[in-house]
């Protein structure tokens, strides 16, 4: 086969496109792992239970999955007697979850599992936990706690829940995590019911159960069975698995953004290197079909090379990549790596995928050579642009200036998501429109040394830029990527972080805050201790969507006179279009316990962060809802409280704002830096492929250099001078394309906060990345440059 002959033959000139693929299999791989390994897999608690059935879920204003719309109680009490009589099944046992947090002399101990940690008795019997020393609770004033508590069968323990903190009697201690109530005591703590477990002796036949199950609940709900249980877990590993996919999502995309960028650059240049030997092929009489075959058949067989070794990279580097991931505590606990098949597999496909996709436009560029150029000693490069990169060019940035308004008018959860998608098309626009854009820069950079005794090997960069700026911009490219995502990022990071200190200190200037320390949040007994202030009751509302379907609102219980008025709403003008009312109106909401109620939309008005979106009134949200439980109470200063209940606190409510903002920026800033540190190191040795198959390619040239008397070291400062300069322009390109995304940024968040923001750049990242591409790129020219002119001997 002439592709595996070719490959054999001119192996160094797919090495850059190997090792290419390699990286980038790597890093996919590495994400596809992880992402494979951090899905939902039954959490112990309901381990035990074979089947369960869960709720349908509702959707959220943005049309992603969200809370489950829960059953009554008479509702789930029907459900449970009906599936305790299908054959096999031994019970069904409905699962409560509501906060309850242990108290140690006065204060909470800290413990992020509190917000669902207590439970009913009977729902032990889901894990199974067992009991390890005392009996099951008998009255309201008993508890079971879990192994973690430390605490003795008879000794009393402070337990805070949503209404206050409680003493009770330890009436036995489990092998499990959590506090176990009596069944009525979790019932009225934990009104509305979402998820039941059916116990299901072995030999039974679970699927035969599971299907039974499936037609009693009708449309009303699922049975899930194997890792699908995995969904019902506490929120705090919801959370973390969340953040964690963030970050892979967006590795995943750099990656797989940065290979296809790299293999098509590097391939269309391996391929313009080969012009005289494809001529001769055509001159012996190859086709322009055979001649694209030929070329595709080499990028799918440097493809799946470069695959099967980036899947080996991938394989070693996830442990690794999870251990980082564990110290940003982005993971769920006891996080594991599975090496499964199926990502492997994607990755294998995505790597020869991309070699075959980035060898398609250099096909047909291979198939256009004429079998005149067998004759040529030297190539020309005949148009620096083809109307096809003409094409693809301007219409990939007039696709980053639309974005990069809308950027700017987007809405918050939007806006990163928008400037990262308007940077990647600026990106590839400017690689592609680089070859019209290099020999004028390459003009004015070397005009100011073209006199004196640097003079000649100025102009020699200038005549090889202006000769192969198809090359030259294949070079540059890599660049681009490294400098623009890393300026991307960071900058990214920086506007934000000015934007919310604006906000914050316009709205919490003057004011104190009682927060709940070590807690979750206050109990009622702290919010009625403290009658001043604005104190926002937080719930979870399901409404019929104008679409159909159920949707869930995030709705906020209120105090405040203006709004807490009973059987009505306000609602700010975003809900208000999403759910098509208007002032006057009534909105039919089921709330948290099951049970639905007519609300008066009162008044529509412009959204207020302050207020909320949906507004009630607080008895009504803590008549329907136990288990919500205020965040924190904002007041004057003048009236901030002398003495306060334990565990809460009392702080400057800007300072405190700040402070919990920077404790966020903290994991911002390190998610952001392995970004820039992946972008940077693979774009890096994209620049030294690129710069080692250039070289190799241009031996001939080297030779002639040297016969017309160029020295070695002439010649080394001359291919280092033109290395610098190509790395300077793909630098510039690279920040000139960011701007647009981060400028878009900025405007948005001033019209979101009021405060004039403006658009920050990070000059230590951006120095590093271009000092960083610089220094791979000549280490790579250095190397090349002086193994070319080394004597051969033999």
């Amino acid at each position: 086969m002439l592709a595996a002959a070719n490959i054999r033959e001119h192996w160094r000139a797919f090495l850059a496109t190997f090792l290419a693929v390699v990286v980038g299999v790597g890093l996919i791989a590495v994400t596809l792992i992880l992402y494979d390994s951090g899905r939902p897999r039954p959490h112990p608690r309901v381990a035990g239970s074979a089947v369960l059935v869960v709720s349908n879920q509702a959707v959220n204003q943005a049309g992603a999955a969200g809370d489950r719309v829960p059953w009554t109680e008479s509702q789930a009490a029907d459900l449970v007697r009906q599936l305790e009589g299908i054959d096999g099944v031994e019970a069904a046992i409905v699962d409560r979850n509501f906060y309850a947090q242990a108290f140690a002399d006065g204060e909470p101990v800290a413990d992020e599992a509190a917000t669902e940690a207590g439970h009913g008795w009977a729902s032990a019997r889901l894990a199974p936990y067992k009991l390890v020393s005392g009996r099951a609770p008998a009255t309201s004033t008993e508890v079971v706690a879990g192994a973690g508590v430390g605490a003795r069968t008879g000794s009393a323990l402070t337990i805070g829940l949503a209404d206050g903190v409680h003493t009770f009697t330890v009436s036995g201690t489990t092998d499990g995590e959590g506090f176990y109530f009596t069944d009525a005591e979790a019932a009225r703590r934990d009104t509305g019911v979402t998820t039941i477990g059916l116990l299901v002796p072995q030999g039974s036949a679970v699927p035969a159960v599971a299907g039974r199950a499936g037609e009693i609940l009708g449309e009303s709900g699922s049975a899930l069975t194997g890792d699908a249980r995995g969904v019902v877990e506490p929120g705090f590993i919801t959370h973390k698995r969340f953040l964690g996919a963030q970050l892979v999502a967006a590795l995943a995309i750099m990656a797989l953004f940065t290979t296809i960028f790299v293999v098509a650059a590097t391939l269309a240049l391996a391929t313009a290197q080969r012009r005289r030997e494809i001529g001769l092929l055509r001159t012996i009489g190859a086709d322009p079909r055979q001649i694209r075959r030929m070329v595709l058949g080499e990028a799918v067989i440097v493809g799946l090379l470069g695959s099967a070794a980036g899947c080996v990279a991938g394989v070693i580097g996830a442990p690794a990549m999870l251990a980082s991931l564990d110290r940003l505590d982005v993971t769920p606990p006891d996080s594991r790596i599975i090496i499964s098949a199926w990502p492997l597999l994607v990755a294998t496909a995505i790597g020869t995928g991309v070699a075959a996709l980035g060898a398609f436009v250099a096909s047909r560029s291979a198939a256009r050579v004429a079998p005149i150029e067998a004759l040529r000693d030297a190539a020309a490069e005949q148009r620096p642009m083809s109307r096809g990169r003409w094409i693809a060019g301007l219409a990939i940035f007039g696709v980053g200036v639309v974005l990069a308004f809308m950027t700017a008018a987007g809405g918050a959860d939007r806006r990163v998501n928008l400037a990262i998608a308007t940077s990647m098309c600026l990106i590839a626009a400017a690689a592609l429109l680089a070859p019209i854009v290099i020999g004028p820069i390459a003009r004015l950079a070397t005009a100011p040394f073209t006199r004196g005794s640097s003079g000649a090997s100025s102009m020699l960069i200038r005549a090889e830029l202006l000769n192969a700026t198809r090359r030259a911009a294949s070079t540059a490219a890599p660049v681009i990527v490294a400098v623009g995502f890393a300026v991307l990022i960071s900058g990214l990071v920086d506007t934000m972080r000015t934007a919310y200190p604006a906000e914050t200190t316009k709205q919490l200037a003057g004011q104190v805050l009682i927060d709940p320390g070590n807690a979750p949040a206050l109990s009622d007994a702290v919010v009625e201790e403290n009658p001043v202030g604005r104190a926002a009751l937080p719930t979870r509302l399901f409404v019929a969507r104008p679409g159909g379907g159920t949707a869930v609102i995030d709705g906020v219980g209120s105090r405040d006179p203006r709004w807490s008025r009973p059987g009505e709403a306000v609602l700010d003008t975003t809900v208000a279009k999403y759910l098509k009312v208007q002032a006057g109106a009534t909105v039919t909401v089921r709330f948290r316990d099951g049970l639905s109620a007519p609300l008066r939309v009162a008044q529509v008005l412009p959204p207020d962060q302050a207020r909320g979106s949906f507004v009630l009134s607080r008895d009504t949200v803590r008549q329907h809802d136990p288990t919500a439980m205020t965040d924190n109470i904002f007041l004057p200063a003048g009236h901030a409280p002398v003495k306060l209940s334990a565990g809460a606190r009392l702080q400057d409510a800007e300072q405190y704002a700040l402070k919990e903002y920077n404790t966020d920026a903290k994991l911002t800033n390190s998610l952001a830096m392995m970004l820039t540190v992946v972008a940077v190191g693979y774009s890096g040795l994209a620049v030294a492929n690129s710069m080692a198959m250039a070289g190799y390619g241009r031996r001939t040239d080297f030779e002639v250099m040297r016969s017309a008397g160029g020295t070695r070291r002439q010649l080394l400062r001359f291919s280092l001078g033109e290395t610098g300069l190509l790395v300077i322009i793909g630098s510039a390109l690279g920040l000139l394309a960011t701007l647009p995304p981060l400028a878009g940024v900025a405007s948005g968040l001033s019209a979101e906060v009021g405060t004039p923001v403006s658009m920050n750049l990070s000059g230590g990242t951006l120095a590093w990345a271009v000092l960083g591409s610089l220094a791979m790129a000549t280490a790579a020219s250095a190397f090349v440059t002086w193994n070319v002119m080394r004597p051969r001997t033999g």
